[in-house]
């Protein structure tokens, strides 16, 4: 029992140390580069900084505040545990915004491609560490999982997208200049990216399904030349009726040139699929960790 409320007690500090770093790099990115280049990259806080421009109110609080009607509803529809981990992560990042970054960290006042690329990047960085914890900000994130209800086979990803370019839009009329809209999506992409490339994993593999009469041959040169594993399936022909491995082999991405001039090496009229792999876990890649 002592044990579980210790596991218990360090998951929080963690998910609060998270939070609060999070939010200290999502806070620099909106302040320091976002706010003063005039853009709004979706999101609460691009709304936020819509206000801010009209009638100066501090970006987190209004974040909060925008957020109040959306809790409501997340509460009645997405459950308390949700809307907690959410106000909790919204409060932290309310005061470091407001109380810490604000005050302490001067804005940078330059070129707006330049803050528009580190703001999307720390902003991406910053909520992809809250995120990493299971934790969310709120804003579009809840906006996205109500619009699914009630649309079920909307994708998320582009519900959030919806949601995004009618406040980026919204933002070149309010700042009555085109560019605010352009650099808002460029801040966008670099936040986007951000977020992929730490949730997902820096390191991308390539996944290789090949059809081959010569599948021994290319499975044994893979695992030979790069100490790959190779999984062999029993596949048929539906046309030609004839049995044949099917080779699965997932590589990174700086290997893909030598397994393809393998195949080729050995059957140049070997059929073969390439995808790209978000993440790869297990022996020759990273260990799976729990969270």
């Amino acid at each position: 029992m002592k044990q579980w409320k210790n596991k218990k007690s360090y998951r929080i500090i963690g998910d609060l140390f998270y939070d609060m770093v999070g939010s200290l790099l999502m806070g620099i990115g909106v302040y320091c580069f976002v706010d003063p280049a005039n853009i709004a990259p979706g999101g609460m806080s691009g709304i936020a900084i819509l206000i801010k421009y009209l009638v100066n109110v501090p970006i987190g609080l209004m974040t909060f505040i925008l957020n109040i009607p959306l809790l409501i509803l997340s509460y009645r529809y997405l459950g308390k545990k949700f809307t907690v981990n959410t106000i909790k992560s919204l409060i932290i990042n309310t005061v470091i915004l407001d109380y810490v970054v604000a005050p302490l960290i001067p804005q940078y006042i330059g070129d707006r491609l330049i803050g528009s690329v580190f703001g999307g990047i720390l902003m991406g960085v910053g909520l992809a560490i809250i995120f990493m914890r299971g934790s969310t900000t709120g804003g579009t994130d809840i906006m996205s999982y109500l619009m699914q209800l009630k649309f079920p086979h909307m994708p998320i990803g582009r519900a959030i997208l919806i949601v995004d370019c009618v406040i980026i839009a919204a933002s070149m009329a309010v700042f009555q200049n085109i560019e605010t809209g352009l650099f808002g999506i460029i801040s966008l992409f670099c936040c986007t990216k951000s977020i992929d490339s730490i949730i997902y994993g820096m390191e991308k593999g390539t996944k290789f399904t090949i059809c081959s009469k010569c599948s021994k041959e290319i499975s044994e040169k893979i695992m030979e030349d790069l100490e790959r594993g190779v999984t062999l399936l029993k596949g048929i022909g539906a046309y030609t009726k004839e049995e044949q491995q099917v080779i699965i082999c997932v590589v990174r991405k700086q290997e893909y040139a030598r397994v393809k001039s393998i195949i080729y090496e050995i059957d140049p009229m070997a059929f073969v699929t390439v995808s790209e792999v978000d993440e790869v876990f297990g022996e020759g890649f990273k260990p799976i960790h729990k969270r």
